[in-house]
């Protein structure tokens, strides 16, 4: 059964950079997109970036130019660096597998992603 494990959250102070981490299990690893969420406290659930398998990206667009994300298939994790981190982007970021394998472009809905990490905190101080 694919499992996903995200590492990498911690506490930083604004203006520093985490880097995510996304490491999934299963050999069908490189034919899903992988697409990382985060969920602030009293928010709903929003995307911020996702890579599909054939390493094209889509970003949601308040993230444009803030956040990168690459994979490495070889070693089935997705990585997301985090610069320039502000308190607003103080939440609990999630990675995620699509439903559908070869899907060309990144899905932003989270009805798309089936399988789910159990997320790491992000927390930002002024």
């Amino acid at each position: 059964q694919v499992q996903l494990v995200e590492s990498g959250g911690g506490l930083v102070q604004a203006g520093g950079s985490l880097t995510l981490t996304c490491t999934g299990t299963g050999q069908t690893f490189s034919s899903y997109g992988i697409s990382w969420f985060r969920q602030a406290p009293g928010q709903e659930r929003e995307f911020v970036v996702g890579i599909s398998w054939s390493d094209r990206i889509i970003a949601a667009n308040s993230m444009k130019g803030r956040f990168r994300i690459w994979r490495d298939n070889t070693k089935s994790m997705v990585f997301l660096p985090l610069d320039s981190l502000k308190p607003e982007d103080t939440a609990v970021y999630y990675c995620a597998q699509d439903r559908i394998p070869w899907r060309d472009v990144p899905s932003i809905g989270l009805d798309d992603y089936d399988i789910w990490g159990q997320g790491t905190q992000v927390t930002v101080s002024p």
